[in-house]
């Protein structure tokens, strides 16, 4: 779509023929009267110039035009095809021949975070590679697929895609696709094969050689014997629990996105993962406190769940928490928040008098195998698992976990739940009942 012609550039066209005949007409004049003909030379000069000057606005007005229409890829787009483009999930960028943007959809929009349209890719991609392959595919018309990493302000994996399109000017596009969850899931897999491996290893090893020794020169001792089966039997509870656990968790992510449909009592809940681990909390001579708010609204949730992420949540707090010490279990409302739904929530507080957890730990806390203990964690019976199945869950429900630690002052799990909806909750009393 070229620019129309301007109303300066019409009137120096016009003018030109006139300067043409006042010309001849000095011509003539020349032979008949000397003052005549200084009068006419001086409206040529002055015609001339005006001309000059009429044309040149014209064309600093079609520049201009032509740069604005080249700005805004009005030329080369059409309404729907810049609707289509800046609808795409993936990030878009269309650019002239040298290298100035024409078009950015709003994925790249956020991708750059600076709006970029008439301004050098090179100002807002500073990744070598990224510039290279918009170079040589303008100036070759060669496509290119590569993958690169962009580390600010956050690490995250990109694959790029240039080529040259076909337009009545030269047009090169940019299109990112974003590989950072899928390399994040790959990460995570092969951490997950190698750990679980791992964990599995040692029992099985230790299982194995305990039998070679019963049947070797043990055989016929009984206190070895003894021993060796008491060492095989804990061994294999360590195992049968990191099946259990691997299992569940990936029962769990299986339904992660699916919402739980119920409405459930947090109290009750909650008093009842405190019954099932009251004589583990004897042993170690631990107090359990549960305190509840009167008149709590039912949350909406999966009973067998949460009553695992609690059981999970109190027992950590029981094997960390200080000897002779106290685990204090709280629930209070809480109004809607900003972030996702915006609903009402029910918060569970546990917090335990342990030794804490160090402030560089509490990031990772919820990662498949991480212990902030290693040795300690083995001889309390955990998988390293308890947190991610925690993390889990809250996920499904749509809830927040937070979780607060200063060393040698104990730490505090907190989980918020959205409350459930009436119709839900009548529901729920309605079946109880």
């Amino acid at each position: 779509m070229e620019p129309r012609e301007t109303y300066w550039t019409f009137l120096a066209r016009l003018l030109w023929p006139a300067l043409a005949g006042l010309a001849g007409g000095a011509a003539v004049a020349l032979l008949w009267d000397r003052t005549t003909l200084w009068i006419v030379l001086a409206i040529v000069a002055a015609a001339a110039s005006l001309a000059s000057y009429l044309a040149r606005e014209g064309r600093l007005h079609l520049a201009e035009q032509a740069l604005e229409l080249g700005a805004k890829g009005e030329g080369l787009l059409s309404p729907l095809a810049r609707e289509v483009l800046a609808h795409l999930p993936d990030p878009l960028m269309l650019l002239d021949s040298n290298g100035r943007v024409l078009f950015a959809n709003a994925s790249m929009h956020t991708v750059i975070g600076v709006a970029p349209e008439g301004k050098h890719v090179s100002l807002m991609v500073r990744t070598p590679s990224v510039l290279e392959a918009i170079e040589h595919a303008s100036e070759t018309g060669e496509s290119r697929t590569f993958e690169f990493v962009s580390p600010v302000p956050v690490t995250r994996n990109y694959e790029a895609h240039t080529a040259r399109l076909s337009a009545r000017q030269p047009v090169t596009m940019l299109v990112l696709h974003d590989l950072t969850a899928i390399k994040r899931t790959e990460q995570m897999r092969a951490d997950f094969v190698a750990n679980a491996s791992h964990e599995l290893r040692t029992p099985l090893a230790a299982v194995a050689g305990f039998i070679d020794t019963l049947k070797g020169h043990a055989r016929d001792d009984p206190k070895a014997r003894d021993r060796f089966l008491d060492i095989m039997s804990v061994e294999a509870g360590r195992m049968r629990r990191l099946i259990e656990d691997l299992l569940s968790l990936t029962r769990i992510e299986l339904n992660e996105h699916v919402r739980p449909s119920g409405a459930v009592s947090l109290e009750s809940i909650l008093r009842e993962a405190i019954a099932a681990l009251g004589p583990l909390a004897q042993i170690d001579d631990i107090s359990l406190e549960l305190s509840a708010a009167p008149g709590l609204p039912p949350v909406a949730g999966e009973r067998d769940e949460l009553i695992q992420l609690f059981q999970n949540l109190i027992h950590n707090a029981i094997k960390y928490g200080r000897e002779h010490g106290h685990v204090w279990v709280t629930i209070q409302p809480v109004g809607p928040t900003s972030g996702r739904g915006a609903e009402s929530m029910l918060a569970a507080i546990v917090r335990d008098d342990g030794e804490g957890i160090a402030p560089d730990a509490i990031p990772r806390l919820t990662e498949r195998f991480y212990r902030v203990d290693v040795k300690r964690s083995r001889e309390k019976g955990g998988t390293g698992l308890g947190l991610a199945i925690v993390k889990h869950i809250v996920n499904r429900h749509q809830g927040r976990l937070t979780i607060e630690s200063r060393q040698g002052e104990g730490s505090t799990f907190t989980v918020l739940l959205p409350v459930a909806a009436a119709k839900t909750a009548a529901i729920a009393e309605t079946a109880v009942t």
